[in-house]
């Protein structure tokens, strides 16, 4: 929300509120009971959180701004006004949840109000942390940690999407090596005829295309750290040539007959079961045991889903940091995450992030705006309710707009039954009935398209399916027996 308005005659009060909503992120400016009104008339406001100390006061002034959402402020239990667009009653103390939740509903009424849109977000990239508290991740530091300023070769193991390659980057970052390259390979990315030369280099003229030198991953990796990604997709006969470079440290390039020193740090990542692998043949055992020297998982993020809300805090720093705004959760829409199965993982949470930031941005999202996938438990959605004058105001201004639209010697349409001249009779006309029988003829051909089908001409009609047996009641609409 741009502007939360927090009205109260109660200085204590005020300074609670302002407290707790500039927690939130969001911008809020105060009025008393008094001035609220002249305020709400000059500037408006996105919000207002109002203190329900003289209901009739409240009541009226809810009523005479039916585009803004309200929240009343009760000190203890008690009755309140109904009204649409008094969406959420909060009785003090303040709590971080329930507060969330109201803005909430006071967002979702002003970005689903009648004739409004929605702004779309910008994209944003996202990456993974090491972020969280949970005992699997932090086993994970520790063993970065430890492992980090040693030369010995690392072997990360883990589902895709992970972050296999941030710990590798993290290992990378606190050895003595940081100064040097980090140099990621994706051996499952590279075709197998390829991948020695990807690795090694070529000379000029060692093949066909190979019009120069070109220096390897390896080469290029001198002084620095080479990760070796999907490690379990590198073809047999390539496993044995890495095999020689861990054990001789010292490989040459394809045409070439010059050895060529190597001082690199060898990292390696897989989401393969590499023991199996082995059994199968599929994998060597000799070269297995020489990246094996120094494993780390890297746990699921189903197995660690205590940590979901400080990666969400995370991805959303990330966002704001590329310029774009960030979304925020309710507490019941953290819950609903904390109880997906995330097979795709971190990947997964910072893919769906970026997709909420783009649909949302700025805003707090709650369980029915997340994507279905994701939705668990009890789902009960807020559908605002808003006042008739509201939605007819709508209703009208784009009967009018569409009309004023039409060009003036197009032939009108008699077919409809409708009274499709825009311009006003010299006798004058009677408003109000002119657009009562105009809504009667609407509900009636909409009720006749769909057979009497109250809930399909409701749809039709773009309300609500009680709101048109409301008006079919007014105007006395019943369907007629044939003879």
């Amino acid at each position: 929300m741009k502007d939360i308005l927090l009205v109260s005659d109660s200085q204590e009060l005020i300074h609670s509120l302002e407290t707790i909503v500039t927690f939130l992120g969001e911008s809020c400016q105060s009025r008393g009971l008094s001035d609220c009104e002249s305020y709400l008339k000059e500037k408006g406001a996105d919000a207002v959180l109002i203190e329900y100390a003289s209901p009739s006061v409240v009541n009226s002034l809810v009523a005479r701004f039916p585009h803004i959402p309200f929240v009343a402020i009760l000190h203890s239990n008690g009755e309140v006004a109904a009204s649409c667009n008094l969406v959420s009653v909060i009785t003090l103390p303040l709590t971080y949840p329930v507060l969330t939740q109201s803005i909430h509903r006071c967002q979702e009424y002003s970005r689903r109000k009648p004739g409004k849109t929605r702004a779309g977000g910008s994209k944003t990239r996202l990456f993974r942390s090491l972020v969280g508290k949970s005992d699997e991740i932090q086993i994970v530091r520790r063993l970065v940690e430890q492992v980090a300023p040693t030369e010995a070769t690392v072997l990360i193991l883990g589902e895709s999407g992970t972050g296999k390659e941030v710990v590798a980057r993290n290992v990378h970052f606190l050895s003595e090596r940081k100064d040097g390259p980090f140099i990621p390979v994706n051996c499952g990315a590279i075709p197998g005829e390829l991948l020695e030369s990807e690795l090694f280099g070529h000379e000029k003229g060692a093949f066909t295309g190979a019009i120069s030198a070109r220096k390897g991953r390896f080469e290029l990796a001198e002084g620095g750290t080479l990760f070796l990604d999907e490690i379990g997709d590198m073809p047999l006969q390539m496993q044995v040539k890495l095999l020689r470079v861990l054990q001789e440290r010292i490989y040459e390039r394809v045409g070439g007959s010059k050895p060529q020193q190597c001082n690199v740090r060898i990292i390696a990542a897989t989401h393969r079961h590499l023991e199996t692998m082995i059994k199968e043949d599929k994998f060597r055992e000799d070269l297995y045991y020489r990246l094996n020297v120094f494993p780390i998982d890297s746990p699921a993020l189903r197995q660690r889903k205590d940590d979901i809300p400080l990666l969400l805090q995370e991805l959303n720093s990330r966002i704001q940091g590329d310029g774009v705004d960030s979304v925020r959760f309710t507490e019941r829409a953290i819950e609903s995450l904390m109880e997906h199965n995330w097979a795709g993982n971190v990947r997964e949470l910072s893919n769906l992030v970026e997709r909420l930031s783009i649909l949302y941005p700025g805003q707090i999202v709650d369980v029915a705006d997340l994507p279905e996938k994701y939705q668990y438990g009890e789902i009960q959605a807020y559908e605002p309710d808003y006042p008739e004058e509201l939605l007819e105001r709508d209703a009208f201004n784009a009967l009018f707009a569409e009309s004023a639209s039409q060009d003036p010697y197009d032939e009108p349409e008699e077919e409809s039954g409708l009274p499709v001249s825009s311009s006003l009779p010299e006798e004058g006309v009677n408003l109000k009935e002119y657009l009562s029988e105009l809504e009667i003829t609407l509900i009636r051909q909409a009720l006749e398209q769909q057979e009497w089908v109250v809930a399909r001409a409701a749809d039709k009609l773009g309300m609500r399916r009680t709101t048109l047996v409301e008006k079919m009641r007014k105007y006395d609409i019943q369907r007629m027996e044939e003879v």
